[in-house]
């Protein structure tokens, strides 16, 4: 049995733009298995690369929980970057 290596729950990526709020990403979830191959397919605009940018703490999610391996961070109302993010 495969041990879970990324795990997403709930990601949520909201911006604030003069048009009001923009979800980028609304309500993501997904595991990815240690040594398993993950594609995100979709198409222009749908919220790829604002996933990705939030695992890797570019961007501040929302909303929602990313576990790599042992760390894991929630983010919400309230809740501040990880010490060492951007």
């Amino acid at each position: 049995m495969a041990s879970i290596a990324l795990e997403v729950s709930h990601l949520r990526k909201q911006f604030h733009t003069d048009q009001g709020e923009v979800y980028a990403v609304d309500d993501v979830s997904f595991a990815v298995e240690s040594g398993a191959f993950f594609t995100l397919l979709g198409p222009s605009g749908c919220g790829k690369s604002t996933t990705l940018r939030c695992i890797n703490l570019l961007e501040h999610p929302t909303k929602g929980t990313i576990r790599v391996g042992d760390d894991s961070h929630t983010f919400g109302p309230g809740q501040s970057m990880p010490p060492g993010a951007v």
